[in-house]
């Protein structure tokens, strides 16, 4: 951005010319004098370069800095390759705003294009659209595409993440709708509480796979229930976890979402980050935000339009899908460019690593005298049964590490490719077994 300056001293003096004006100042003569600054700020004379650098140390010498996060629950410490914010740090990617002129914004509306295709890759579906906000948002707007006119109910299981069990809360009070949470039994979605809620006024449920305590749901059965009701079914599904799993088509997914967070963008204290939303082509038009689409010009080289815009700037009202007004096109960018750079194989092996490292630890933290919580199988992250998990975060953090996400009587703990077999046995000796 350093080099981005928006108008030369001709171009303004010709647009003050058509404006009739004198100078830059006179566009603001309608302020009054007593707000005007007159004079510089009385600011203290600045420090040389050297002298700033050491104040910035002095300041960042008071942080502590910790190698080892165990902290999952939604948004996990991946390793992210210099490449990713090498390239999304570039002026023309930085600068970028939301594509409204197709022919001025070829490149941004093909690395859309390029996440678009990619996800539908990963999860098997269809047609992606250019993402929202993040995962809770996405399962809220998917949550939305399921409804029809006698059927307006979502259910949604209880093992989900809470935020995203808010926001969809949150949209249902908005528009009115009912929103059914399904009962949990040991840890996952209870399938003969969710038969019995089938009724005929459900549009569509919600399942999270890996689930909030990084079970891994049966799917296929909670799927199967509810086609045979009529009923549109939603994955919320990590992205990681497609690099082993079934994709969202194979278990019969009619819309699969999520959070692109894994790939290549920082945990960040929780944000931002992008949620992706794919679909079959049946349900296409109603997916929220926009897509991007792959045409030729005039001249039948290859170019890249928006395709669909399903949001109540860009059609009546009444007949928007989506207010979401903005996507988070620069963390999109993150994900393709993480995906496009590990490949195929890489992806899976990344995968491996995360789910091989958990179980590693799970058996360790076992030989301390620490249980599962929940006896169900878990991808990389998990929850162990801890008399007082606030006391032994504090311990862990003593030793130089962030520990788990507090639950009642247990830690939930995330593992991925960062660890080490030795950062899980540093973690068990510091619990000890306690």
């Amino acid at each position: 951005m350093s080099h981005y300056q928006p108008h030369t001293e001709t171009e303004t003096r010709a647009m003050l010319d058509q404006l009739g004006l004198s100078s830059v100042n006179a566009l603001f003569k309608d302020v009054p004098e007593a707000v005007q600054l007159t004079k510089p700020l009385p600011l203290a004379k600045g420090l040389s370069q050297m002298d700033t650098l050491r104040a910035m140390e002095k300041l960042a010498a008071q942080n502590t800095a910790y190698r080892l996060t165990l902290r999952g629950a939604g948004c996990y410490d991946h390793f992210i390759p210099p490449l990713v914010s090498q390239i999304t740090g570039k002026e023309e990617f930085v600068t970028a705003y939301t594509p409204y002129q197709s022919e001025m914004s070829q490149g941004i509306l093909q690395s859309i294009f390029e996440y678009q295709t990619l996800i539908c890759e990963l999860t098997g579906m269809e047609v992606s659209n250019a993402g929202v906000y993040d995962g809770a948002t996405a399962a809220a707007e998917s949550a939305t595409m399921c409804r029809e006119r006698n059927r307006t109910v979502t259910l949604v299981s209880a093992c989900a993440h809470p935020d995203t069990l808010a926001v969809l809360r949150t949209y249902c009070y908005g528009t009115g709708h009912e929103l059914r949470v399904i009962p949990a039994v040991d840890g996952h979605t209870d399938l003969n509480a969710l038969q019995t809620m089938l009724t005929s006024d459900v549009a569509g449920i919600y399942i999270q796979q890996p689930n909030f305590y990084g079970i891994l749901e049966d799917v296929p059965a909670l799927f199967a229930a509810a086609k045979a009701a009529g009923v549109k079914c939603i994955l919320g599904q990590n992205p990681m976890t497609f690099a082993l799993l079934p994709s969202g088509k194979e278990v019969g997914a009619d819309i699969v979402c999520g959070d692109v967070q894994p790939f290549g963008i920082p945990m960040a204290f929780g944000g931002p980050s992008a949620g992706y939303i794919t679909t079959s082509s049946a349900l296409q038009r109603r997916l929220p935000g926009r897509i991007v689409g792959q045409t030729t010009d005039a001249e039948g080289r290859r170019a890249f339009v928006l395709t669909l815009q399903a949001r109540e700037q860009h059609i009546r009202r009444e007949l928007a899908t989506c207010n979401i007004c903005s996507n988070e096109a620069l963390c999109a960018l993150a994900a393709s460019i993480y995906l496009a750079l590990v490949g195929e194989e890489g992806l899976r092996e990344v995968a491996r690593r995360c789910y091989q490292l958990a179980h590693y630890a799970q058996a360790k933290l076992e030989q301390v005298g620490l249980e599962l919580k929940y006896q169900q199988p878990f991808f990389n992250e998990f929850a162990i049964k801890i008399d007082d998990p606030r006391e032994a975060n504090r311990r862990l953090l003593e030793n130089g590490i962030i520990g788990g996400y507090e639950l009642d009587g247990a830690l939930l703990l995330a593992f991925t490719e960062k660890h080490t077999t030795a950062d899980i046995d540093r973690l068990a000796a510091v619990l000890g077994g306690k």
